[in-house]
């Protein structure tokens, strides 16, 4: 098994039960039939993630993720997946449910764009949204 490591920029945050996320996500990629060789969620803030959305992708807008794939063949994961914890809090108490509901969501929506799944179109959205679900019933915290 590879990396999956978790860092902050520009804000203080750790996720909690790291190694239970770290297990949750391995078999989210293997359930998929890929291996995740480094995987890097980088928490951050709003500005520091309007910056990187500004600077790589050319949009002027928030964001709560961008997902980079660094990946070199087929069924691998390389990958820098930002986060910004700002938005995640935002949605989280506009949603009505707990931040780390939210926060296991979008790290999860990471990982299925790295699977192949897109969320351009309404019937790309509502697959998303199923996979996310089906992710969430993995986690065991």
């Amino acid at each position: 098994m590879g990396s999956i490591n978790f860092f902050q920029e520009d804000c203080e945050y750790a996720p909690a039960s790291p190694e239970a996320l770290i297990q949750w996500l391995h078999q989210i990629a293997a359930d998929h039939q890929y291996l995740i060789e480094d995987l890097n969620y980088i928490f951050c803030s709003d500005e520091y993630l309007l910056g990187v959305n500004r600077q790589f992708l050319d949009h002027d807008y928030y964001t709560d993720i961008i997902t980079f794939d660094n990946s070199l063949e087929a069924g691998q994961i390389i990958s820098d997946i930002f986060i910004s914890i700002d938005r995640v809090k935002d949605n989280a108490q506009d949603l009505g449910i707990s931040e780390q509901s939210e926060l296991h969501r979008v790290m999860a929506h990471g990982l299925l764009h790295l699977l192949g799944y897109q969320d351009k179109t309404d019937d790309q959205k509502i697959i998303m949204r199923q996979k996310e679900d089906t992710c969430l019933s993995l986690l065991k915290i």
